[in-house]
């Protein structure tokens, strides 16, 4: 069929992207650069690919340079669900319905009781108790050992991860290699080590910086096993890695198969060819306390994402995980998150369908350079303790996270449900409270945060907080400058009450009078406001408003500050929410 229509060109395609842009107003002769967009990682992401973008090679799946999976070809991913209390219900209701896995964040003393009626040796089990790392292992141990179950058919990881939490590192060090020893003597099918990248993620870092601390990590922790007497192909088997799997699938699925080609290049050049296991959990940065419901969306495209990019094991966060402990039905809707996509979807049935993919392949590419030179600065300051100590990591990835908070308070990256399309009738679940993380080296953000923050602000005062929208003239003048601003006034929990259409600002200042509203916010055409916006800001101003607005921009009389798209939209609510208090 194919053959039938004539070869496309780029250049053919670069003249029809220049007419489309010449109709929305840009008249431009490289299309290709107005088009294009730039990561935090500096990576330019082109608006055409083609078979030039493509690397020398991918490698095959199982072979180095891994890009394209380690996971059994064919095969499903591990669904690991999270539990962070002792509750053997949930654990049971989890793996009688397609759980294969468990990640238990539980004190050492409460392991027998999460674990009750557990076999431990039909499931992989994967702790995660922090500085209590080695009493847990020893709990995980007598407990089996009390059930008759030999520790060569226990599964999963310990999850000695040192560098990950505060304080001095050497002792933690120690242990994670007595650990290692420990399995690989004794427990040939767990790993004792996690290089745990997500607290790179959670403290705003970008793909490439969480790739470059995690392959830092890992090799801090080879250094360590085999100066403790491992062998090296005993070391690189101890360990397994942790990802954040995000909304944004493209750069997921990159990211877990950049992660690979990073390794196998520590592996090659180490002697000891090997592949990564993986364990990618959807990310506690994108989720929401507001509109919660939105978060199954986000978990899925997670999970889609990391399945495809060939993650080894997927935890999904329950939907409700930022409001409190998940109830059964959240964790249901997390676990069939796995569930649909592997028995309906056939996502595993497929190893790397991304491969080949020209956009795929030169972000995969490209991320891998950027995370190996972010890599080579962390070992030139003396290797992944030294740079979390120094303050290196800590600066880098708070670059990172004050753009990324630029740009969410601009809403160039919206946030469904709480910065775009927010609901103030909205009534969220209510849960018990969750129990509170460790402390890290990092801090923890979440994107929503700073919204949600003025949301519960604007909430705790005695009368929800309103904005009049002068709608000046017609429908076809205001209308979408009235859109506009409702959703941006309502994103800070602020009600907005329109007004009816009118030209007269008289008028409009009387609905004003009458309307409840402390502030204002003028929405027209830029033809109309030529002829009234200053009268009516002026009649506004009048009738009491303490501050009136414009959507649009233009400076007017009467006038205080303006609305566009591109603004700093927190800064407007914090200064709309302190009118109104003021006002109160």
């Amino acid at each position: 069929m194919s053959a039938a229509f004539p070869p496309a060109t780029r250049e053919q395609w670069r003249e029809l992207a220049r007419e489309v842009l010449r109709r929305s107003g840009t008249d431009t002769d490289s299309p290709e650069q107005v088009l294009a967009s730039t990561t935090y990682d500096g990576i330019t992401i082109a608006s055409l690919h083609d078979n030039t973008d493509l690397p020398e090679t991918s490698g095959l799946p199982g072979l180095p340079p891994y890009a394209p999976g380690g996971r059994e070809l064919g095969g499903p991913w591990e669904v690991r669900q999270r539990h962070e209390v002792a509750d053997p219900e949930a654990v049971i209701a989890d793996l009688e319905n397609g759980v294969g896995s468990l990640w238990v964040a539980v004190a050492p003393e409460e392991l027998p009781l999460v674990l009750d009626g557990v076999r431990l040796d039909w499931i992989s089990i994967t702790l995660d108790a922090g500085a209590r790392t080695e009493a847990a292992a020893d709990a995980l141990l007598s407990l089996a050992a009390r059930r008759g179950v030999p520790a060569t058919a226990l599964r999963g990881c310990l999850g000695s991860d040192p560098l990950s939490r505060p304080g001095s590192v050497a002792p933690g060090l120690a242990e994670t290699a007595a650990l290692a020893r420990r399995c690989a003597e004794e427990l040939p099918g767990v790993r004792a080590v996690v290089a745990d990248a997500t607290p790179y993620h959670e403290a705003g870092g970008s793909d490439a910086e969480e790739l470059g601390c995690s392959i830092a990590t890992g090799l801090a922790y080879l250094r360590t096993l085999t100066a403790h007497g491992l062998g090296l192909r005993e070391a690189f088997g101890q360990l397994e890695f942790r990802y954040a799997a995000t909304a944004d699938q493209f750069a997921t699925l990159a990211k877990l198969r950049a992660a690979r080609v990073l390794w196998a290049r520590i592996a090659e050049v180490c002697g000891a060819p090997t592949g990564q296991f993986q364990h990618a959990v959807t990310s506690a940065a994108m989720m929401t306390r507001r509109d919660p419901w939105t978060n199954m969306l986000r978990t899925t495209l997670a999970c889609f994402a990391a399945g495809v990019g060939g993650a080894d094991a997927v935890t999904v966060r329950p939907f409700d995980d930022a409001l409190g402990l998940p109830d059964g039905f959240s964790r249901r809707i997390a676990r069939n998150t796995s569930a649909l996509l592997i028995e309906e979807g056939q996502v595993a049935r497929v190893t790397d369908p991304a491969a080949g993919s020209w956009y795929v392949e030169r972000l995969t590419a490209d991320l891998a350079e950027k995370a190996w030179q972010w890599f080579q600065e962390i070992e030139e300051a003396g290797g992944m303790a030294e740079a979390l100590a120094s303050g290196l990591v800590r600066r880098r990835i708070a670059q990172t996270r004050e753009s990324r908070s630029r740009d969410i308070a601009r809403r160039k990256t919206p946030i469904v449900g709480v910065s775009q399309f927010p609901d103030l009738s909205e009534a969220p679940p209510a849960l018990a409270h969750a129990p509170l993380p460790p402390e890290g080296a990092l801090p923890r953000v979440r994107h929503a945060q700073e919204f949600e923050d003025l949301r519960d602000r604007a909430e705790a005062l005695p009368v929800r907080p309103k904005v009049f929208l002068a709608a000046v003239g017609p429908a076809g003048e205001h209308a979408a400058r009235v859109s506009f601003a409702a959703g941006l006034f309502q994103a800070g929990g602020v009600e907005t009450v329109t007004s009816s259409p009118a030209a007269d600002p008289e008028a409009i200042a009387k609905e004003f009078a009458v309307s409840g509203a402390a502030v204002a916010c003028v929405c027209s055409s830029d033809t109309l406001y030529a002829e009234h916006a200053s009268a009516v800001a002026r009649a506004l101003r009048a009738a009491g408003a303490v501050r009136v607005w414009l959507a649009g921009r233009g400076r007017y009389d009467g006038v205080d500050a303006n609305l566009y798209a591109g603004c700093d939209v927190l800064e407007v609510l914090r200064t709309t929410l302190a009118d109104v208090e003021v006002d109160e």
